[in-house]
Parts: structure tokens; C-alpha cells; sequence
């Protein structure tokens, strides 16, 4: 085959660390979190999620691993967060959750609902069922750290 093709559709999640409330304005995060994806060859399709953690859709290119993506979208953004709260912090590691064409707008639309999600869940809650969901293993003394 002379082209390589993909199609890297993935679903991130990460908190703030010990998932307390440190991002005082999230839908400013959203916006950056776009922006840096742009600026860094990272396709941010939703981003969206509360005080203490964060979703990204992303479509990544066929030269860019997720390990990076996510270290990408991370550090720049604690920097950014930090400028406001000194004692910002993201937690270590992430999920990342592979997502079919077909559900795109499914979880476009469930990253965009997060405040109204979390009226019903709390973060723990939500990650462990990902983890669930996606038959990823773990075990649970180890997730939050």
C-alpha cells in the first residue's frame, strides 16, 4: 500500500490533582484546550467538563501518539491554569478511550452535557465506568492515586 491511513477518533479524561476544584472558569479551559490542539497538530472536536476534571474529544494525526497528545494538552494547560492558581496541579495520568466515527457526535454531546452529568455522578463514579465500559482492567485501589 503506497498511503497510510487513520483515523484516531479518542475520548480523554483527566482530573485535577486529589479532584478538587481548582479550574475556576472551565469554559475558558475548553477554549484554550482548542487552541493549544491547534497550535500542536491535535484536532480538539469537544472539550467540556466541571471544577475538577476534564474531557477532550480528539482526532489525532497518524504521526502523533495519544502519550503525547495528552502531555501536550496537559502541561500547557497547567502552565496556563497556573498563572491564575498558583497551586493548580493535573493529576498523573489520563484515560484515553478510542471512539468509532459512528458514536462522534454521541460523545461530542456527552462531553458538551457535563455539568448536567454531573448532577447524577460524581467524577469517580463517571471514570469507573468508562474504565467499565471500554473492558479496560484496573484495579480500584489504584485508580484516584
Amino acid at each position: 500500500m503506497s498511503h497510510t491511513y487513520s483515523h484516531n477518533l479518542l475520548h480523554c479524561v483527566f482530573s485535577t490533582k486529589d479532584r478538587r476544584d481548582l479550574i475556576r472558569n472551565p469554559a475558558e479551559l475548553w477554549r484554550y484546550v482548542a487552541a493549544t490542539g491547534y497550535a500542536k497538530d491535535i484536532h480538539v472536536i469537544a472539550a467540556g467538563g466541571t471544577a475538577n476534571h476534564l474531557h477532550v474529544l480528539i482526532l489525532l494525526h497518524q504521526t502523533m501518539n495519544l502519550s503525547k497528545a495528552m502531555q501536550e494538552i496537559k502541561a500547557n494547560s497547567s502552565r496556563w491554569l497556573r498563572e491564575t492558581s498558583k497551586a493548580f496541579q493535573w493529576q498523573e495520568g489520563y484515560g484515553g478511550f478510542s471512539v468509532s466515527q459512528s458514536q462522534r457526535k454521541t460523545v461530542a454531546d456527552y462531553i458538551a452535557n457535563q455539568a448536567e452529568h454531573h448532577r447524577k455522578w460524581t467524577f469517580e463514579d463517571e471514570f469507573l465506568a468508562l474504565l467499565k465500559k471500554s473492558g479496560v482492567p484496573y484495579d480500584s485501589r489504584y485508580v484516584f492515586g
